[in-house]
């Protein structure tokens, strides 16, 4: 069985690859930290990735059903801010502190894959110690 056919490692999947493209694109403005005029980038947030992938919406079919949250909230691609060092927008502490969350991100979604692949080893009788 392929496990990127379970919607839960698709997911996963999904996931790491949003935070590897993240970390290229902060990698990128820091490198450019010091290039007069630069303007930082950052990839819109995996939630409002996920929200733009045509789920269906949730409906209430009792009357004592929680209402559907709304749409969500989306983040945009980050503005720059013109008043950092060498006119650019590059704050170096904020792009490390992006960098150690997508980082963090990467360590949780990579955890969860492996005990869950783990859980349905131990669950179709694979021995997990070969």
């Amino acid at each position: 069985m392929d496990p990127s056919q379970i919607g839960l490692f698709a997911l996963a999947e999904q996931r790491l690859a949003w935070a590897d493209q993240r970390q290229a694109v902060l990698a990128q403005n820091i490198a450019n930290a010091a290039t007069p005029r630069f303007q930082p980038s950052d990839l819109p947030s995996f939630a409002s990735r996920l929200a733009s992938a045509g789920r269906l919406p949730l409906t209430c079919t009792q009357p004592d059903d929680l209402p559907a949250p709304g749409a969500g909230t989306s983040q945009s691609v980050v503005e720059a801010n013109p008043h950092g060092p060498d006119g650019n927008g590059v704050e170096l502490d904020t792009e490390l502190m992006k960098v150690a969350d997508t980082q963090t991100t990467q360590s949780l979604v990579t955890a969860i894959y492996k005990k869950y692949l783990t859980m349905f080893g131990e669950a179709l009788g694979h021995n997990a110690a070969s």
